[in-house]
């Protein structure tokens, strides 16, 4: 039948513990992994100093 093998639970270990296609606890810890990557660059950009101009240049 079509389904969940229950016999055959892949055991991962270290970084594949938390981030893998296989469970769904993988997948939801690669998707929130990703937007959070997402919104740092995103702030990163929005928030980092500009570059000033001199208000008055003398001649």
């Amino acid at each position: 039948m079509a389904g969940h093998d229950s016999g055959a639970h892949p055991q991962f270990t270290g970084f594949q513990k938390y981030f893998n296609s296989y469970t769904l606890i993988g997948r939801r810890n690669c998707v929130i992994a990703t937007y959070a990557s997402v919104a740092m660059l995103i702030l990163y950009f929005k928030l980092r100093p500009k570059k000033q101009k001199p208000a008055v240049t003398e001649k």
